[in-house]
């Protein structure tokens, strides 16, 4: 069974990034050596503060589009709900910083 993967990444201004994926180790890795141009190359979205694991991409995708419309506030919340200190997470998956 394959995991789906919503997840918050943010920069040092708390610039919120949402995306999906289902690799988030290589998703992650493409974001912190800015891989792909994009916003989060841009604007230097390095850090990973938030995520949640789907079984299906239709769940994930949905979820994705419920957040993203959410305003900011709450995603702030949800996130220090889970990640007080806005610590990031990737350290667990790729073992550095």
């Amino acid at each position: 069974m394959k995991n789906y993967y919503v997840y918050i990444m943010t920069n040092n201004s708390k610039t919120l990034y949402i995306g999906v994926t289902n690799d988030l180790i290589r998703r992650i890795y493409e974001h912190k050596n800015k891989l792909i141009d994009g916003f989060t190359k841009k604007y230097n979205i390095t850090k990973l503060v938030y995520y949640e694991v789907f079984n299906t991409v239709e769940d994930a995708i949905k979820r994705e589009k419920q957040l993203k419309n959410w305003h900011r506030q709450w995603k702030i919340n949800m996130i220090e709900s889970m990640n007080k200190e806005w610590k990031d997470l990737s350290a667990d998956f790729l073992g550095n910083e």
